[in-house]
């Protein structure tokens, strides 16, 4: 589970790639599942973004399956 720590300015959270605990910028954004241009639209879902700030790796997580 993330957690905030005073001597650190983001979300502290483990980091699969690094393999250890480190600080995250965390987002949410909304993104697009279909690529049927017409239902588009319809198809976006909120998504949990990190990315750690030591090796830069990026995942996304979608809201729905938290």
């Amino acid at each position: 589970m993330a957690s905030k720590t005073p001597h650190s300015d983001g979300i502290v959270e483990p980091c699969d790639n690094c393999g250890r605990e480190t600080a995250h910028e965390v987002s949410i954004e909304l993104l697009t599942e279909s690529d049927d241009s017409e239902n588009a639209a319809y198809s976006r879902e909120p998504y949990r973004v990190t990315e750690c700030r030591a090796c830069g790796e990026e995942s996304h997580q979608r809201m729905n399956d938290a």
